[in-house]
């Protein structure tokens, strides 16, 4: 009887992982793109003796080529005007031409310095097909004050004076193509009096908690944008000032 064979030789060893090398992290990437990067362009550095805020930081203003006045309406104009801007690019704008305006927030803290009365408006604004919530407002005339001009609309559409007003902020609510800028102010003090109205004015006038109308802004329920600057800006910095 043939003796069994037996089988000697080795298994074939299994092959081990080749290991991969260790990813790197997010943060070692970003440093080694940021060691690869210094030696791209510097960062412009600011002019000496230019401070931010000051005049050496206002663009220039564009130079006007020339200047038609394609429509002329009661009140605004529509200029085509063909300039140089600050940036040496050559341009062709229609641009609504406007007095500006003077836009109140005239509060009341008499009977509660935390949740003041303001003094609110609603009337009709075919452009916008709708009726709005405003605070009260209105064009200037042709070389008249701001404030001079904020004093007489708000006794106009509301009939209240004030015993104390501020300057809030100026701003162009659409500078795209609209050349008119809103000076805000804050009136405090209010006593009341007569109002009178333009003849197309019609306006139904409320009283309304700093909180309801908040609300109303929180709802969707506010549309005029002067009218969302004027009261948010005013509840920060009512806020703000509660705070210190």
């Amino acid at each position: 009887m043939a003796p069994r064979r037996t089988d000697t030789s080795a298994k074939p060893a299994k092959k081990k992982k080749a290991r991969s090398a260790p990813k790197k992290t997010r943060a070692a990437a970003k440093a080694a793109g940021a060691k690869r990067s210094t030696k791209g362009p510097k960062a412009p550095q600011p002019k000496k003796g230019a401070k931010a805020g000051t005049a050496a930081d206002r663009p220039e203003k564009a130079r006007l080529l020339s200047s038609e006045v394609v429509f002329e309406g009661r009140l605004f104009r529509v200029s085509r005007d063909k300039i140089v801007e600050p940036t040496g690019l050559h341009s062709e704008r229609d641009v609504v031409r406007h007095n500006g305006s003077a836009v109140i927030l005239a509060v009341d803290r008499s009977k509660s310095k935390k949740n003041p009365w303001i003094v609110m408006e609603r009337q009709y604004r075919h452009a916008a097909n709708r009726f709005l919530w405003e605070v009260p407002a209105g064009k200037l005339e042709p070389g008249e004050d701001a404030l001079s001009g904020a004093k007489r609309e708000l006794a106009e559409e509301t009939g209240y004076q004030a015993k104390s007003w501020k300057p809030l902020v100026e701003y162009w609510p659409s500078p795209g193509f609209v050349g008119e800028s809103m000076q805000l102010f804050l009136a405090e003090g209010l006593f009341a009096g007569e109002s009178k109205p333009d003849e197309d004015e019609r306006i139904e006038l409320r009283l309304v908690k700093l909180s309801e109308i908040l609300k109303m802004i929180e709802k969707g329920e506010i549309h005029d944008g002067k009218t969302l600057n004027a009261v948010l800006l005013y509840a920060w910095l009512h806020g703000r000032k509660r705070k210190k």
